[in-house]
């Protein structure tokens, strides 16, 4: 009787943890296919000329549940404002919000998370964070400036990094006419971060 109960409840276990998969790996599959949305409409891309002609869609690694970690947030409070480095050299005002510390490949890393003050003032931004980042994909199979992550002030001292949703800056695709933030020395990984868009470079010529 107690070998059925412990199989009844490692079926349930088993059960619940893919449907778990299944919602993250359809929140993903979401965010794949309004990048390429937003990249195909005129009115939103970034794309000029003969880049936006030629897109069709973005190059994406493999999903990869590997690189959606819970991470340990820490708020930073009475953080100062400061004007973030962007690519054109102009400055934007953003401050460090909180840390993100998370176990990857059975390492401990740590990831300042930011907050724009100009977005927060925007309506359903409020709380919007921004994680930008380097990795050692960068250069190679991504842009070598960087990626980014787009968060939300979480609800408790936990927070959810998602690498699969991932995104390079606007900056990759055209530096003319956009100003990105530039990623800052100590948000970068020693380590490949093989999720998220791969860089456009790699799709089509420029």
């Amino acid at each position: 009787m107690r070998n059925i109960f412990y199989i009844f409840i490692s079926f349930l276990i088993i059960s619940c943890a893919s449907a778990t998969n299944k919602s993250e790996i359809a929140d993903i599959q979401k965010f794949q296919k309004n990048l390429n949305e937003e990249y195909q409409n005129p009115e939103e891309t970034p794309l000029r000329g003969e880049n936006f002609k030629n897109f069709t869609v973005h190059p994406f690694f493999p999903i990869n549940l590997k690189y959606r970690v819970k991470a340990k947030f820490t708020k930073l409070n009475n953080s100062p404002n400061f004007e973030f480095p962007t690519s054109s050299g102009k400055t934007k005002i953003y401050k460090a919000f909180g840390k993100a510390s998370f176990i990857l490949g059975g390492k401990n890393y740590t990831l300042t998370i930011y907050q724009s003050q100009d977005l927060m003032k925007k309506a359903g931004l409020e709380d919007y964070l921004f994680l930008p980042f380097h990795d050692l994909t960068n250069t190679h199979e991504t842009y070598g400036g960087g990626k980014y992550l787009d968060l939300r002030i979480p609800k408790s001292d936990k927070i959810i990094l998602d690498f699969n949703q991932s995104y390079q800056p606007y900056c990759a695709y055209n530096p003319y006419d956009y100003n990105c933030p530039i990623v800052p020395e100590e948000n970068s990984l020693p380590i490949r971060i093989e999720a998220g868009v791969k860089y456009l470079n790699t799709y089509f010529e420029h």
